[in-house]
């Protein structure tokens, strides 16, 4: 809560906001995180692609044997530069079209891009293509996270999210897989194939999102409450007239209320400038959140992951004695795949700080080891498959921390009034250092530039060592919460004494008139309009 007060006060029943989770509301849910798969392909497929003989004579020329540095790094941002701009347009394209319209219209943007990738025979069309799919991965990434978390039972929210990293992981094993399986190709299909198949997952995705319902939270912020009731029951698998909708609805309305009454929304540029409102030393403010918001991406990008991802095939083909560096980075991808279904688990049971803090302790560790031993012993065959051992302990760590972590607590954080701006800002953060990382990584690692090798897991580590000291000092524990509950803790608290914190109030137990007009708003709603489903 952004402007402070004192909370309505009065039938503090904060344990019957939210319906029981059924079967059919999980996996409702569930799907949503396919998004994820797209997401991971878009991103892994492009490593093995660009250490491809037929792909790099397309690009080169048929005498040459690697990319140039530029060229790595072009190819590689560009995607990360597109879905930076499409991560920000997305905020308010979720504002004023809905949730699940704007990952469908992203999903068709991403198609195009796709297309115009699959026909390329040189760099230009390559890199054009995977701008414009990086405007529908923009979209996609940023929305798919606040749908996930709107829609989402509280009791399962991090389990969710989490399962949207599961699905970035999936998509990254594919590209491995299919990378490694046309690698040996000696036609246009070694890269034609891996780039077109990704077709497939943006119509899957957008084909179960058209049968699923909005999110109840746009509904509410439009202001029509009709609709809000029938999409909340369809999610909840309840009837419309169920107490716990009415309950959940209420307390969504009047949380919605309580914090336009603090920020009024006013045109649109004063909507944006909402999300930069309050003080910087005051955790419930918007100003605050935005901060925490984007710097959590931006934390998550300095863990050095998508080195791993992006640049994993070519590193390991420099390192000399590894004889197949594709099956090396299908198997680092394996272990990001193996390990991320553990914070399914853990995020609920153990809670989003504590591992984040461990996460980032356990990544630091590691990657100093691969440092060193890089260092010391770097054409050494046991050395090196001690680095590759270290490597894959560190993506465990960061597979089941860091990874669904951040999307976690970004989508968690935000009110309604700013919460599509303020996830889109995050998600555009995440991009932005995704770009800076993919732009100057070769230049770092690459023989004939900085030639840093294995030593650049010292600045990976380094960086882990802020990530440490950010989840201590900054990062609440949000777990088991409503995202109304959540506006109430971090205006109570900070976040060394969140997990503490238990819910003693609700919005809308002392706002009679908040209940009354939901009541007054939805006497018809006994029965659904006709050609209106409840689900």
């Amino acid at each position: 809560m952004a402007g402070g007060g004192v909370l309505p006060s009065g039938a503090p029943d904060v344990s019957r906001v939210e319906a029981p989770v059924t079967l059919k509301a999980y996996l409702m849910c569930v799907f949503a995180a396919f998004g994820g798969i797209f997401f991971g392909y878009d991103s892994g497929y492009i490593s093995g692609v660009m250490g491809m003989e037929y792909f790099i004579h397309t690009i080169e020329g048929p005498h040459a044997t690697v990319l140039p540095a530029w060229k790595k790094s072009l190819i590689t941002s560009i995607l990360s530069a597109g879905t930076f701009f499409g991560a920000v347009f997305a905020g308010d394209l979720a504002d004023w079209f809905g949730r699940r319209t704007t990952v469908i219209l992203g999903c068709a943007v991403f198609i195009v891009g796709v297309i115009l990738q699959t026909a390329s025979a040189g760099l230009g069309l390559i890199v054009a293509g995977r701008l414009v799919a990086g405007f529908g991965v923009g979209f996609v990434s940023a929305i798919i996270i606040l749908y996930m978390s709107e829609i989402a039972p509280r009791k399962v929210r991090g389990a969710i999210v989490s399962g949207y990293q599961f699905c970035i992981c999936i998509g990254l094993l594919l590209a491995s897989a299919v990378d490694y399986a046309t690698e040996d190709r000696n036609d246009s299909g070694s890269y034609r194939i891996p780039i077109g198949l990704q077709m497939a997952w943006a119509l899957i995705l957008a084909g179960g999102l058209a049968c699923l319902p909005e999110s109840p939270r746009y509904y509410v912020r439009k202001g029509d409450l009709d609709r809000a009731v029938k999409a909340l029951a369809g999610l909840r698998d309840q009837p419309v007239e169920s107490e716990y909708i009415r309950d959940e609805l209420a307390e969504i309305v009047a949380n919605h209320e309580y914090e336009t009454a603090m920020v009024p929304q006013g045109n649109y540029f004063q909507a944006w400038a909402n999300c930069f409102k309050g003080s910087l030393w005051s955790g419930s403010s918007y100003l605050r959140r935005t901060i925490l918001g984007t710097s959590m991406q931006m934390m998550q990008q300095w863990t050095g992951c998508n080195f791993v991802f992006y640049f994993g095939t070519t590193f390991f083909q420099q390192l000399g004695t590894i004889q197949n560096p594709f099956l090396m980075s299908l198997v680092t991808t394996l272990v990001n795949v193996c390990s991320t279904p553990i914070s399914f688990y853990t995020m609920e049971k153990i809670g989003r700080r504590p591992l984040l803090i461990w996460g980032a302790l356990g990544m630091v560790v590691c990657q100093f080891i691969v440092a060193i031993v890089g260092t010391v012993k770097p054409d050494d065959d046991n050395a090196v498959k001690a680095m590759i051992a270290f490597i894959c302990i560190y993506i465990f760590f960061f597979a089941t921390t860091w990874g669904p972590g951040a999307w976690v607590v970004i989508g968690e954080i935000f009110p309604l009034p700013i919460r599509a701006k303020g996830v889109a800002l995050s998600t555009a953060s995440n991009w932005l250092w995704n770009c800076i990382i993919a732009v100057i990584t070769p230049y770092m690692v690459d023989a004939d530039k900085g030639n840093l090798g294995p030593k650049v897991f010292y600045i990976w580590g380094s960086l882990c060592c802020c990530c440490f000291v950010y989840a201590y000092l900054l990062v609440p524990e949000t777990k088991g919460l409503t995202l109304e509950q959540v506006d109430q803790m971090l205006s109570e608290t900070v976040p060394r004494t969140s997990a503490r914190w238990v819910p003693h109030a609700t919005f809308a137990g002392g706002e009679a008139k908040a209940t009354a007009d939901v009541e007054g708003q939805h006497h018809h709603l006994e029965k659904p309009s006709d050609g209106e489903s409840s689900t």
